[in-house]
């Protein structure tokens, strides 16, 4: 009987196969990786959307939204580091335990003072509390480590150069600091004074995290986003030209350009510091995803957190925008394009601004 040979591949055959699998492959990787992408925007519109609930929680129990920072208190520092809004909304946000272990007594510094976080209170300001974290961000030590960060910043204001030459700059937001204020008219913000009307005007964001040890960062490198610039910009006052000139100077600065701190967003979820907006608030200046930028006139140019008269804009690693909690609860997706007279009109709580929904 004869033998039947199996015929197997040919080469030519095999290479075709590994081609078009290679192929597919190739397509289905950024269905996959924009699918991944859409779920962590997802959970970071419901971190939003959970702060701006616990928010309405908390002006339900105290008749005011919560500050950025409550300096100055009796527990805080010569140079005015106090309490900031992440620790007035555990309770709201199901973290009723981790409130109720901080002392108070204690303050951010402890009693007896010094260049030392939380003496006593570690086991709280240590927590790396998910509600407060962005899964989109990607970094996994925080600034101050081994304090927890935020992905999520309250909204400061407009544009400082908007405001009047004699007062401290924008604090035009719904998230305003309490202590070195000179404007006898600033202090604790309710519903009532959203007078814009709170589904025109921002309360929450999202800032990408800054780097633990703050390493140099040029503006062209991938982190330059994490990072903050100084350039030459006017002081209040100066209308809307003076804001133009603001990022006109820090959008001139050369791509080698090294940073003047590169751990200051979101420093802390627990500590906030009136004039450091970086720290837990972000500002409506420059444009969602662009460089952020002090302005070297600000307070003497000391402000390395961001000052009112700087841009501390939103930014994120979604893809064309940030998300952004309004005041009435609901969020909503900011792409990098828009119009920026609308962006400063929505970081107003009382401007007057005539704004359209589908603006934004």
């Amino acid at each position: 009987m004869r033998s039947r040979s199996v015929r197997g591949f040919t080469l030519i055959e095999l290479l075709v196969v590994i081609a078009i699998i290679a192929v597919l492959i190739a397509l289905l990787l950024p269905a996959v990786q924009s699918a991944r992408e859409a779920a962590r925007r997802a959970q970071c519109t419901n971190n939003l959307k959970q702060l701006g609930l616990a928010v309405h929680n908390y002006i339900s129990s105290n008749e005011v939204l919560p500050m950025q920072s409550l300096a100055p208190t009796a527990q805080d520092q010569s140079w005015g580091w106090s309490y900031g809004w992440g620790l007035g909304l555990l309770p709201f946000i199901e973290q009723q335990p981790a409130f109720s272990s901080f002392n108070f007594s204690l303050g951010i510094f402890g009693n007896a003072g010094g260049n030392t976080y939380q003496q006593g209170n570690n086991t709280v300001c240590q927590l790396k509390i998910a509600g407060f974290l962005c899964p989109s961000d990607g970094v996994k030590k925080m600034p101050a480590d081994p304090n927890g960060g935020t992905s999520y910043v309250g909204n400061y204001g407009g544009p400082g150069q908007l405001a009047s030459a004699a007062s401290d700059g924008a604090y035009s937001g719904t998230i305003v600091p309490n202590g070195f204020k000179t404007d006898p008219n600033l202090g604790p913000v309710g519903i009532e004074s959203i007078r814009d009307g709170t589904s025109n005007t921002a309360l929450f964001s999202e800032r990408l995290i800054g780097l633990v040890g703050s390493p140099s960062i040029t503006k062209a490198d991938k982190d330059a986003k994490r990072a903050i610039f100084t350039a030459a910009g006017p002081a209040a006052g100066t209308g809307a030209a003076g804001v133009q000139q603001l990022l006109a100077a820090c959008n001139a600065l050369p791509p080698t350009t090294a940073s003047t701190r590169s751990d200051a967003n979101g420093y802390t979820w627990f500590a906030g510091y009136p004039y450091h907006i970086a720290v837990n608030a972000y500002t409506h200046v420059g444009a969602p995803n662009s460089v952020s930028c002090n302005n070297s006139v600000d307070q003497g140019g000391w402000l390395t957190f961001t000052g009112p008269l700087g841009s501390a804009p939103p930014s994120s690693n979604h893809p064309g925008g940030v998300n952004m909690a309004m005041a009435d609860g609901s969020v909503r997706f900011l792409k990098d394009s828009i119009n920026l007279p609308t962006f400063w009109g929505i970081g107003t709580r009382a401007g007057g601004e005539v704004i359209s929904s589908d603006a934004y």
